[in-house]
């Protein structure tokens, strides 16, 4: 038998940054929820769903929408900012901003990082210090290699997509609209252009 179910809602994700317009989509529906540990001095703007056993530690400002997994640690002195989204088992460190972001299960980004407007995969260890660049200097839309063609994403802002598995050295900087292929590593200071 087949059923077939007329969708209320579509939001069609035909690239991976396709998946940054589903993730604000469904955000914006979001419901409160906390069944974690948010220390003291924590400050909480917007809508916020925080999953059991993650720990929301002290100074750390989040600006909803954003939605956190399970047995996370967020902070201290972290910024996350509207449509973040942070999958179970991840820890987002001291001094790191997060802004418009999936970040997947397993995935740690401990300290003094910029990540915006990006993708990062499942089990990805981004170092210290690393930088994503989001904005064109011109304003321009953020063009990326798709199938060895230069593709317009339609995006004035788009930062990085980084498959499972990487692990990125102390201080990589990312041009906006690059992607990092699993299991692939940057060495610290890396410049990723390509």
């Amino acid at each position: 038998d087949v059923i077939c179910v007329e969708a209320e809602q579509w939001v069609p994700i035909p690239f991976a940054w396709s998946l940054l317009d589903a993730n604000k989509h469904i955000l914006n529906s979001l419901k409160p929820k906390n069944e974690g540990v948010v220390e003291q001095n924590v400050t909480i703007k917007g809508t916020i769903s925080v999953g059991k056993g993650t720990v929301i530690k002290s100074n750390s400002y989040l600006e909803g929408p954003i939605v956190i997994g399970e047995n996370c640690v967020i902070g201290p002195n972290c910024y996350l900012r509207p449509y973040t989204s942070v999958g179970n088992n991840c820890k987002i460190g001291f001094e790191v901003e997060i802004k418009n972001t999936i970040v997947m299960d397993g995935t740690h980004i401990p300290h003094l990082s910029y990540i915006g407007d990006s993708i990062i995969g499942e089990d990805v260890n981004i170092g210290a210090g690393t930088i994503t660049g989001n904005l064109r200097h011109d304003r321009g839309l953020i063009r990326t290699m798709l199938n060895d063609q230069l593709v317009d994403t339609g995006k004035e802002k788009l930062g990085v997509i980084i498959g499972d598995g990487a692990k990125l050295g102390i201080h990589t900087l990312i041009y906006p609209g690059r992607k990092i292929w699993p299991g692939k590593t940057t060495m610290p200071g890396e410049i990723v252009k390509a």
